[in-house]
């Protein structure tokens, strides 16, 4: 089983709701699981031995303030940054692990912004299990902006690059 036949398996899996899926050939077993289990512990009903105190009413809330709040100005900035970003493609994670730029350290990076990348030029590595999976551009243009920092984790589907295609 190859590493395409791995990510497609785990994709179904995750779109399914299926919450645990083996698969065991003569070459090798794989068990995947989704989701979290969830542990129901019984409540004891709890005896009340004191008078309950009276609800005193909430005092009033105190009027919104007129200018914008933090909150408001960066939901307005990432409203604009994602309108400027939708012109761009964004090349995703397919699969969760450590991010790196380069082969090795003393290597350059693959890809920097600004550089020119053609379909199926590497522009990443991503390390999971020990395992070092080249990962290459399914799209050609421009490196517009560099998304995760060198040796970070990293999540499936989470996006890496934005590439500029004209």
């Amino acid at each position: 089983m190859d590493l395409s036949e791995i990510q497609t398996l785990i994709k179904f899996v995750s779109k399914s709701g299926v919450n645990e899926v083996e698969l065991e050939t003569k070459d090798f077993k794989i068990n995947i699981k989704a989701g979290a289990s969830v542990v129901e512990v019984p409540q004891m009903p709890m005896q009340m031995n004191y008078a309950p105190q009276p609800v005193q009413p909430a005092p009033a809330p105190a009027p919104a303030p007129a200018a914008p709040t933090a909150e408001q100005t960066k939901a307005k900035e990432d409203a604009a940054t994602a309108a400027e970003n939708a012109k761009y493609i964004t090349i995703k994670s397919p699969m969760i692990g450590t991010f790196y730029r380069s082969a090795n350290p003393e290597s350059p990076s693959f890809v920097n912004v600004g550089d020119e990348i053609k379909t199926g030029s590497v522009i990443c590595i991503i390390e999971a299990m020990k395992l070092f999976n080249e990962i290459e551009s399914e799209v050609s243009g421009k490196i517009v902006k560099v998304l995760v920092d060198d040796a970070s984790p990293v999540e499936y589907d989470q996006p890496l690059f934005l590439i500029d295609p004209s």
